[in-house]
């Protein structure tokens, strides 16, 4: 499975390697904008919003799909500490009972 962040280009840091900064929840990096290039070139990409995989700008959204992308990534990842508080729960009381 591929899973794709959404991240809002920031800044272009290198047009001939096609580099720039994406700000994803915060956290910002560089990635490769290559695929995300079009017309206007790379400084027309400030401030879009782009779905990043492993270092790479795969594909341009929209501001309201970046952010309930976001927020469903959220979501999971509350969902994932509470699983992982019940399996903790789970093994404690499992040692308690032994």
């Amino acid at each position: 499975m591929c899973l794709g962040i959404p991240g809002q280009v920031v800044e272009i840091v290198d047009e001939a390697s096609m580099m720039g900064v994406v700000d994803v929840s915060g956290v910002r990096r560089k990635v490769n904008l290559a695929c995300v290039a079009g017309e206007g070139g790379l400084p027309a990409l400030v401030g879009e919003w782009v779905l990043v995989h492993v270092g790479f700008a795969m594909s341009r959204i929209d501001p309201d799909e970046a952010a309930a992308t976001l927020r469903a990534l959220e979501e999971l990842g509350e969902a994932m500490e509470e699983i992982e508080a019940i399996r903790a729960s789970n093994a404690m009381l499992a040692g308690a009972e032994s």
